[in-house]
């Protein structure tokens, strides 16, 4: 693997340094109160570096989710041949990542501070509605192609909404936990619970549907 270079290195430290002061700002004053240029000011950056990194302010709090559609998405494309996405999902929906994933008191507390931040703010709320129906969006294109499916075939749709919804209510479960305080074994143990019980509600549903056929062709489903 070949290492960043240290301008590379030099950006990465600035965007961390411009989202960690933001989110302190958040944490403190809530969104709305928190304009972009006091953002800046803080992290002794000008209010253009702080925009070349992150394109709206919403961005701010959001910029860790980048990589999860990707993923997500890498996930059932890659699953093997045989498998229902329903399976693909659930193996990668049942992973901890990022803050969530990390059992040391300050992770959580900042994790705590941004879901509170979220949870205060309506542009916030907002923009995490338009996350989930894009992720679900791309979900659902996947599978369609996946399965060869046509325009007026609603199936890849109604799996990808009912898939996310299962990653939905986890976040939910994950962020009021955080909230309230519970230790991070009793919430890894009560979301794998949750997701077991999820999952295996879809399974019964669509277990059938979506498996992946031997050379990338469409299976019937």
């Amino acid at each position: 693997m070949i290492e960043p270079g240290l301008r590379e290195r030099k950006k990465v430290r600035t965007r961390e340094l411009i989202a960690e002061t933001a989110r302190s700002l958040f944490a403190e004053r809530g969104f709305e109160a928190v304009t972009v240029g006091e953002i800046a000011r803080a992290a002794d950056v000008s209010q253009q570096t702080v925009f070349n990194y992150f394109p709206t302010k919403e961005d701010l709090v959001f910029w860790r989710l980048e990589a999860f559609e990707a993923e997500l998405l890498a996930a059932v494309r890659d699953r093997p041949e045989g498998e229902p996405v329903v399976a693909a999902f659930g193996r990668f929906v049942r992973r901890p990542r990022g803050l969530l994933a990390d059992p040391d008191a300050a992770a959580r507390e900042r994790l705590a501070g941004i879901t509170r931040t979220i949870a205060g703010s309506p542009a916030l709320l907002a923009r995490e509605r338009e996350t989930l129906a894009r992720y679900t969006a791309s979900l659902a294109a996947l599978i369609a192609a996946d399965q060869g499916a046509g325009p007026a075939d609603i199936a890849p749709t109604v799996a990808a909404n009912a898939l996310m919804g299962v990653h939905h209510a986890l976040v939910a479960q994950a962020q009021a936990g955080v909230v309230a305080g519970t230790s991070h074994a009793t919430l890894a143990r009560r979301l794998e619970e949750g997701a077991d019980r999820a999952l295996a509600l879809l399974k019964r549903g669509l277990s059938g549907y979506a498996v992946k056929a031997a050379g990338g062709s469409r299976a019937d489903g």
